[in-house]
């Protein structure tokens, strides 16, 4: 009784703080627009509205470590692993602002897609080659306005807790920019709300941020390669960090 209490206390600061949220991302992107042409204003307030929400909700505690980006408009293609819908707001946490690549169904939802417009992100309707080909586009345009994008390169959120195979796009578009790739690990969410239910459950996860991987004198022919040394390199600080954490290999809680 008092875990469904506290799930619906969760779910009413969530939507208030969406709601609320809306107005003040507005107002900040309509003061900015004319010279803020990357939303960067924009965007940092919107991870900022994710923040209070879960700091307000009180059932998740989330921190973050790692590699530090001591120049914010350095843009990266950022690639993590993917274990539940909590990534975002853990993830929202890192001082920095990025643009998600993310599912075109979210930007449709009231108040919380127009706060992802505001901000920048950038829709994809898995599948659809026209619309993957518009997302590569738009990651292009935000990454030549000097902001990092976001790509979860799993595609999906992970069922069992198991690293799912990662997809070549975000890798293509970091050699095709030259930029570098900053692997990104989370651990702990996946209990947080796992996938296939809204529940909202006592979490302590972390984020740690990897050293970026150079794509200097990178060519197509690289991704493949460019592609696994980032999955191995996220799998690997997984497992340190899951451990660390408590949490065997798959993400649960280990029995003592």
């Amino acid at each position: 009784m008092l875990d469904r209490v506290a799930n619906w206390w969760v779910w009413t600061i969530t939507v208030l703080c969406v709601l609320v949220g809306f107005w003040v991302v507005l107002a900040v992107f309509l003061v900015t627009v004319p010279f803020d042409r990357g939303r960067y204003a924009a965007g940092r307030t919107f991870r900022l509205v994710a923040i209070v929400a879960q700091t307000l909700g009180g059932r998740w505690r989330f921190s973050t470590d790692g590699h530090v980006v001591r120049d914010p408009r350095r843009p990266y293609v950022a690639v993590s692993n993917h274990e539940s819908y909590a990534d975002t707001f853990l993830l929202s946490h890192l001082p920095w602002e990025m643009k998600w690549l993310g599912k075109s169904s979210l930007f449709r939802i009231p108040f919380l897609g127009w706060m992802m417009w505001l901000a920048g992100d950038i829709p994809l309707r898995r599948g659809n080659r026209e619309s993957i080909v518009d997302a590569m586009r738009g990651c292009a345009d935000r990454l030549q306005k000097r902001c990092t994008v976001m790509i979860f390169p799993e595609g999906t959120r992970t069922p069992d807790g198991q690293l799912l195979p990662f997809k070549d796009g975000a890798f293509r578009l970091a050699i095709e920019h030259q930029v570098p790739v900053l692997p990104i690990v989370v651990a702990g969410t996946r209990r947080a709300m796992a996938k296939h239910t809204f529940r909202f459950l006592p979490t302590v996860a972390k984020a740690r941020v990897l050293p970026p991987i150079p794509t200097d004198g990178l060519t197509l022919a690289d991704v493949a390669t460019l592609r696994e040394r980032t999955r191995t390199a996220i799998a690997d600080a997984k497992v340190a960090l899951n451990r660390e954490l408590g949490l065997d290999p798959t993400g649960n809680p280990l029995v003592a």
